[in-house]
């Protein structure tokens, strides 16, 4: 048989072969495991291999303090660190049916809003360098580091901050940090832009992303995602909105929808959900109240016998922290409901029968944090 009459005859001919992806892939934002069933670059299943840095963390509250629980909660979703630490806090204060000053209220609402443009800054970059574009990483980490600059004049810490706590915030801020946030905003206003010249605008990058990773509404709701994922499908999930916070009933700000719901769709929301961060910070900046930093609680707190939950905005979307309580020092039972972990639930049906390039730039646009999944 001559070479094209063979060919011709095995044109059709496939075979389904497994590979891995991870653990320590690049693209997989941590350490997570996918087991790939493909067709030559078609992939047709995604088995997700999780644990690999579980710490037990759920388990652990169990045995600690709700003040020491704080430091814990970090360490999840360590780019969102100050929304999960604020999420306790305000579960404790519901308990305790404690109501902070106004003063903590703004400067948590703050913090929150830089901790969500920090995360976000993160993202581009990595988003851009996970699909070839390493220049994005430089862009982002430069302007993310004025924000953890500020975060580590007034809170001492630049990642894992631990600044709210029970009752108020651990400490005030720093007499810089009005100016500081001032000057960072006018800064980001004129470099955000940029983002947009040297990514967003860009052709190829477009053809990468528009039409890849598609979750219907319908399905984004069945599923359970929660923030950018759930608002690339046109799902409103904002916490912010539904339940306001803090100071968040006192700011107006768009939550930005897309209907599209591919991954073209949830990278236009975190690039808009970046302006609109700095809308709520530039509405209480000039306007936080003199007050309080911490309303008196006992040296070890103990919650009333009960069922508490309160839930935050992260930059991830939906963090849940639900306290079983039997009025002891340590809860009974801790749960903590995490954005990563519903996002990441619907990787398999966003990417079965694409190539593994359009899972990469899917995954890049779910914006897993893989300890937040691994608790």
């Amino acid at each position: 048989m001559d070479y094209e009459a063979q060919i011709k005859r095995n044109q059709f001919k496939t075979e389904e072969y497994k590979i891995n992806m991870g653990p320590q892939h690049p693209a997989t934002h941590g350490v997570l495991r996918l087991n790939l069933t493909i067709d030559g670059e078609i992939i047709k299943r995604v088995e997700l291999d999780l644990g690999y840095i579980h710490r037990g963390i759920e388990k652990m509250c169990e045995y600690d303090s709700y003040p020491q629980i704080i430091h814990l909660t970090d360490r999840l979703d360590y780019l969102s660190s100050h929304n999960n630490n604020e999420a306790v806090a305000l579960a404790v204060e519901k308990a305790l049916e404690i109501e902070v000053s106004d003063r903590v209220k703004y400067i948590r609402t703050i913090i929150g809003e830089l901790t969500r443009l920090a995360s976000h800054q993160l993202w581009w970059g990595v988003m851009g360098m996970d699909l070839g574009a390493l220049t994005t990483y430089f862009y982002g980490f430069r302007d993310r580091e004025l924000i953890n600059d500020i975060f580590e004049e007034t809170c001492g810490a630049r990642l894992t901050m631990n600044y709210s706590i029970p009752g108020g915030i651990r400490y005030d801020i720093h007499k810089n940090f009005v100016q500081r946030v001032k000057d960072f905003i006018v800064h980001f206003r004129s470099k955000l832009p940029e983002y947009d010249q040297l990514l967003t605008g860009n052709i190829i990058f477009q053809k990468r992303m528009k039409g890849v990773g598609v979750l219907s509404a319908e399905d984004a709701i069945s599923f359970g995602v929660s923030g950018p994922v759930a608002r690339g499908s046109g799902v409103p999930s904002d916490i912010r909105k539904i339940r306001p916070y803090s100071a968040l009933d006192k700011v107006a700000f768009k939550e930005p929808l897309y209907k599209e719901g591919d991954a073209w769709a949830r990278y236009k929301v975190r690039i808009d959900e970046m302006w609109e961060s700095m809308n709520i910070i530039e509405q209480l900046i000039d306007n936080i109240p003199e007050g309080n930093i911490k309303e008196p609680t006992k040296a070890v707190i103990k919650l009333p016998k009960g069922e508490f939950y309160q839930r935050v905005e992260t930059a991830r979307g939906e963090f849940g922290v639900y306290i079983n309580s039997d009025g002891k020092k340590s809860p009974y039972r801790m749960k903590f409901r995490s954005p990563g972990f519903s996002n990441l639930s619907a990787l398999e049906h966003m990417t079965v029968g694409s190539k593994i390039g359009d899972l990469v730039a899917t995954m890049a646009t779910l914006d897993l944090v893989v300890p937040d999944i691994d608790r």
